[in-house]
C-alpha cells in the first residue's frame, strides 16, 4: 500500500470514529444518566472483549512465528532461546517505544482506584497487548490475565474520561472493563462479574452489578463468536464428586494455603533483588531471561503459560511432560513421575519471577493455576499411589487452580465460579468451596494483603477491606495542609505576638528558628490570661508560653495514622513536618470533611 493510500485510509478512519465518538455524545444528550451506563457498559465490554481477542490471537501468532522460524533457522535449545528473544524484544519496546515504563499486575488497577480516582494512562490500551504477546507467546513463563484486566480497565476509565463521566461511575466502566475481560479471556461471565467486585472494587451496591454483569455477559458473546475456541482454556472431562474423598480436598486446602504463602513470598524477595540490581536493561534482561531459559531447558512446561501441560495433568497423563527430557528414561517409574511435577510446581515461582523481573511482562494469574493444578494432581497421584484411595486425578487438578488461586489473590469466589465454569458444569462446586475456602483462611492468616497488592498496601497506597481505610487512603494529604499561618521566632516579643493575634483568626501559632525548623507551638486559648494583661505581655518571653507539640505529622504518614494522632492526643490541629521542615497545619474537621465528600463520591450505586 502505498503512502498516499494509507494516509488516505487513516483520514477515512479518524472522521468515521469522530462520527462514532459525535453520535454517542448525542445519545448521552438524550438518555438519562442511568441509560447511558447501561449503554456505556455494554461499549465497554465490546472493547474490552476485541481486545482480548486481539492479545490472545497476536500472542498465538507471535508463539507459531517463532515456532516457523526455528523450523526454518534451526536455533539451537529453541524452547530455551525464544523466551530470551522475547524478553529482549519486550524491553526494547518498554525503552524505546514506550517511555521506558510500563505498568504491571493488577495491583495498578487498585492504585488507580484508590489515588488517580480512576484513572489510567491511554497507553495501557495498547501496551499491555504488544508486550506481553511477545514475552508471552514466545515462551516467557507468565500469564496473560493480568495484562487482559489492566487493558480492559484502561478501555473503561478512558471512555468514561473522554465522555466526561462522574469518577463513581468512571470507576464503575474500569470495573466493567476488568469483568468482561476476564469474562471474554475464559469464556467465564460469572467469574468475571467476582473478579471485578472481588479484586478491583472494595465498595458496591447491589444497582452495580447490573452493568458490570452487562459488559461481563457482552464480553463472553463476543469472545464466543469470534475467538477460535482451541485459544480458551476450558475442559469437558470431570467426574462427579464423591463425598468419601473429602478428607483428601481438605488436605489439598491446607496445601493449596501453605503453597500460596510460599509463592507470594518467593515472589516478592526475586522481584526485589531485581530491582536493586544495577544492570542496564539489556544485561538484566540477559541475565534474568538467560537463567529461565535454563530452567526450561530443565523443565519444558515451564514455557509460556503452561495450559497444555494442566490438560496433559488432568487427563492423567504425566509421562507426556518428560518427553524429550533428562527423566523420559524414567517415564513408567510413577515415583520419579510425581518428584518431577512436584519440582515444576514448586519451580514454576522462579520462572515467573525471573520472567518479570527481567523486564518481561505479564502476570501471575495463569502460573497460580498452573501451580494449583499441579499440586492438585500430585496429590491425588500421591494417594493412588500408596493406594490409600482411588482419587480421581482430573478432579484433583481442577480444584487445587482453585485453592491457589483463592489463596494467591485472596478471591474464592473467582476461584469458585471460575473452575466451575471452565469444567462446563457445577459437579466440583462442593470440593471447589471447601479448598477456596480452606485456601483462603490460610492465606489470609499468614498474608493480611493479597499478593498482587502487598507492596502498594504496605504503604497505604491501595484499598484494603476497611471501608474507613479504603476511604481515608485515597485523599491526598498534601491538599489538606494549611500553609497561611503566622511564624512566630523566639527574638519576638509578646507585644508582636499580639500584634498577630488582632490580624488573624489563628489560634495555633509555631514558633520556628531560622530554618524554619519547628521548636514549639502557642496555643491562643493556653495563653489569654496573658495576652489579656498588658504588665504579663511586656515581662513574659515566647519561650515562656509555648509548648512541644503533642503530636506531629510527616508528610508521607497516611490519613489512617494521622486521624490515630488526632485521637490519642485529643488535639482539633497538628502540625506537619517534612524532613524536619515545618510544612502547615491539618484541622481534623477539614479531614472530616474531605472524609464525608469522598464517602459520597466512592461508594458506587
Amino acid at each position: 500500500m502505498s503512502s498516499k493510500k494509507r494516509n488516505s485510509f487513516k483520514t477515512i478512519l479518524y472522521k468515521n470514529f469522530r462520527r462514532l465518538e459525535g453520535f454517542i455524545f448525542l445519545l448521552k444528550a438524550m438518555l438519562t444518566p442511568r441509560q447511558f451506563i447501561y449503554l456505556s457498559c455494554v461499549l465497554v465490554g465490546i472493547s474490552s472483549a476485541l481486545a482480548v481477542i486481539v492479545l490472545k490471537t497476536f500472542a498465538h501468532w507471535v508463539f507459531k512465528s517463532s515456532q516457523n522460524l526455528d523450523e526454518i533457522f534451526h536455533l539451537p535449545f529453541s524452547n530455551s532461546t525464544l523466551p530470551v528473544i522475547g524478553i529482549i524484544i519486550t524491553v526494547i519496546i518498554i525503552k524505546k517505544v514506550l517511555d521506558g515504563s510500563i505498568e504491571k499486575g493488577t495491583a495498578q488497577i487498585m492504585y488507580a482506584v484508590a489515588k488517580k480516582r480512576g484513572i489510567m494512562p491511554r497507553k495501557q490500551m495498547f501496551a499491555q497487548i504488544i508486550t506481553s504477546s511477545f514475552t508471552v507467546g514466545m515462551g516467557g513463563s507468565a500469564g496473560l490475565e493480568s495484562p487482559i484486566t489492566i487493558t480492559g480497565a484502561a478501555f473503561g476509565s478512558n471512555y468514561a474520561q473522554n465522555y466526561r463521566l462522574s469518577y463513581k461511575d468512571r470507576t464503575l466502566l474500569l470495573a466493567c472493563g476488568v469483568a468482561a475481560g476476564i469474562s471474554a479471556a475464559f469464556n467465564a461471565p460469572i467469574a468475571g462479574v467476582l473478579f471485578a467486585i472481588e479484586v478491583v472494587l472494595t465498595e458496591i451496591s447491589i444497582t452495580a452489578f447490573i452493568p458490570i454483569m452487562i459488559s461481563a455477559a457482552t464480553g463472553a458473546l463476543v469472545s464466543t463468536i469470534m475467538l477460535n475456541e482451541d485459544v480458551l482454556f476450558s475442559f469437558k472431562k470431570v467426574q462427579f464428586f464423591d463425598f468419601h474423598n473429602l478428607p483428601y480436598y481438605v488436605v489439598l486446602g491446607i496445601l493449596s494455603g501453605f503453597v500460596s504463602i510460599n509463592y507470594a513470598r518467593t515472589f516478592r524477595k526475586i522481584e526485589h533483588y531485581f530491582s536493586k540490581l544495577k544492570f542496564n536493561y539489556i544485561n538484566k534482561a540477559l541475565f534474568g531471561a538467560g537463567i529461565l531459559g535454563i530452567l526450561i531447558f530443565l523443565f519444558p512446561s515451564l514455557f509460556g503459560e503452561g495450559y497444555e501441560s494442566i490438560k496433559l495433568l488432568a487427563d492423567n497423563n504425566p509421562e507426556k511432560l518428560v518427553q524429550n527430557t533428562f527423566f523420559e528414561t524414567f517415564k513408567d517409574s510413577k515415583w520419579i513421575l510425581l518428584l518431577f511435577v512436584s519440582a515444576t510446581m514448586l519451580i514454576k515461582v522462579y520462572a515467573t519471577s525471573f520472567t518479570l523481573g527481567a523486564g518481561g511482562n505479564g502476570g501471575n494469574f495463569a502460573p497460580s493455576l498452573f501451580v494449583g493444578s499441579y499440586l492438585g494432581f500430585c496429590v491425588a497421584y500421591f494417594v493412588n499411589i500408596l493406594g490409600l484411595s482411588k482419587l480421581p486425578v482430573g478432579n484433583f487438578t481442577l480444584v487445587g487452580m482453585a485453592g491457589i488461586l483463592s489463596g494467591l489473590f485472596h478471591a474464592p469466589l473467582t476461584a469458585i465460579f471460575l473452575i466451575a465454569e471452565i469444567t462446563g458444569g457445577y459437579n466440583l462446586m462442593v470440593p471447589l468451596m471447601i479448598v477456596s475456602s480452606v485456601s483462603f483462611a490460610i492465606s489470609k492468616r499468614f498474608e493480611p494483603y493479597s499478593f498482587d497488592i502487598k507492596n502498594l498496601a504496605d504503604k497505604g497506597e491501595v484499598f484494603t477491606d476497611n471501608r474507613d481505610t479504603n476511604i481515608l487512603n485515597s485523599i491526598d494529604v498534601s491538599k489538606l495542609i494549611q500553609t497561611d499561618y503566622q511564624p512566630i521566632s523566639l527574638s519576638n516579643s509578646l507585644e508582636e505576638l499580639v500584634q498577630k493575634i488582632q490580624e488573624s483568626d489563628e489560634h495555633f501559632f509555631p514558633v520556628l528558628d531560622n530554618d524554619n525548623h519547628l521548636i514549639g507551638l502557642i496555643v491562643l486559648d493556653d495563653i489569654r490570661p496573658i495576652v489579656f494583661s498588658a504588665f504579663k505581655v511586656k515581662y513574659t518571653a515566647v519561650e515562656e508560653i509555648m509548648q512541644p507539640p503533642k503530636e506531629i505529622i510527616f508528610y508521607d504518614e497516611t490519613l489512617e495514622t494521622i486521624m490515630d494522632k488526632f485521637d490519642t492526643s485529643d488535639c482539633k490541629v497538628l502540625p506537619v513536618l517534612k524532613d524536619g521542615i515545618f510544612l502547615g497545619f491539618i484541622h481534623k474537621h477539614l479531614v472530616l470533611e474531605k472524609y464525608r465528600h469522598r464517602l459520597k463520591s466512592m461508594i458506587i450505586e
